[in-house]
């Protein structure tokens, strides 16, 4: 993802972050439209994964690259589906591992630089196991819309691609790695923080499962941020990705069709893009765009299948979102305690 703090432009935009922007734009529509067009199932992790891998500019992966992203999901998403069945026979050890894994995911998230593998293993370790709770089927059509997702949007970027590639000479920006003591305080930090909420969404998956993405994507933003910078850009992107899914949604149910869903996640999607890239002045860093626009997928995709489905879209968007500000405010609030009392400690040793 990109790393420089977007800063008003002065001059118009450049060249690069408009271009940047409409390929941003038109691969994330694209796949949303794939993504439900296809009925895969849960659609919403296509243009979720698109966001992803978008969000930091560069050439999309080659076809062995594309093959190495799928083994890597597998793995990830299997060692989730394996551990599912020892979860309700012996928790306590099976949460062990899950803290174990999620540990080692942020280290290589923060330490190694690699924050998509982050993601999908956190993704891998805690979403399937919830979901196979309610039933196993269940945690293997979570894998399969994974994997479905993420093939979805690499083709996605190839089609996109071609029409907005980066120049030869550019430079893309890439979070660099964290020193080794500073990667592992943070990776215990993260996992001290997503643990509670997980433990939470495995008393009842059905109701807590579109929080278990929030965390996790949550627990990878969080790792990046300092405690002062913790509470502007988790909580304010959370409240403002609540928000635009309000106008979104409402701007949808105009016309509901798979046309106009396209053109307004396009829409959208310009919007993102041009703060990621800085071709629209913001005083808020690239992170802070990425995790509103990720957060808005996970809002507006369930309430889409809800409405398909005849529930009360209201209520349970309502449900979800409380949920999500619920888990912000305790992930700003438990990096600020971690913090706190590192630094006594530090004080202490002195």
């Amino acid at each position: 993802m990109p790393t420089d703090t977007a800063r008003p432009l002065a001059e118009g935009c450049p060249p690069m972050a408009a271009t940047r922007t409409f390929r941003f734009a038109l691969t994330v529509s694209l796949a949303l439209a794939a993504g439900y067009g296809l009925a895969l199932p849960f659609p919403f992790f296509a243009p979720l994964f698109a966001i992803l891998l978008g969000a930091t500019p560069g050439p999309p992966p080659a076809v062995r690259g594309l093959f190495a992203l799928v083994m890597l999901v597998v793995l990830a998403l299997g060692l989730g589906l394996f551990l599912t069945p020892f979860l309700a026979v012996y928790p306590i050890a099976i949460v062990l591992v899950i803290a174990v894994c999620l540990y080692g995911a942020t280290y290589l998230s923060v330490g190694g630089g690699k924050v998509l593998p982050g993601i999908l293993l956190t993704i891998g370790v805690t979403m399937i196991p919830a979901a196979g709770l309610v039933e196993y089927a269940l945690a293997v059509a979570v894998l399969q819309g994974l994997v479905a997702g993420i093939v979805v949007a690499v083709l996605c970027q190839w089609l996109v691609y071609p029409l907005f590639p980066e120049p030869p000479a550019s430079v893309t920006s890439v979070p660099p790695p964290q020193p080794a003591g500073q990667a592992r305080w943070i990776a215990a930090r993260t996992t001290l923080i997503v643990i509670p909420p997980v433990l939470l969404a495995f008393t009842n998956p059905a109701l807590y499962m579109a929080s278990i993405i929030k965390t996790a994507t949550l627990a990878q933003q969080g790792s990046r941020i300092s405690a002062r910078a913790a509470g502007r850009e988790l909580i304010g992107s959370t409240f403002l990705a609540g928000l635009l899914a309000v106008v979104f949604w409402f701007a949808l149910r105009l016309a509901p069709t798979l046309w106009m869903f396209f053109l307004w996640m396009l829409l959208f999607g310009l919007l993102f893009g041009g703060k990621l890239y800085g071709a629209l002045a913001s005083r808020f860093p690239p992170t802070f765009w990425q995790n509103v626009a990720v957060t808005l997928i996970i809002l507006l995709g369930p309430a889409v299948q809800d409405s398909a489905s005849g529930k009360d879209v209201q209520q349970a968007f309502a449900m979800r979102f409380t949920l999500f500000v619920a888990i912000t405010l305790y992930a700003w609030l438990a990096i600020l305690l971690l913090e706190h009392l590192r630094e006594l400690t530090a004080r202490r040793r002195q």
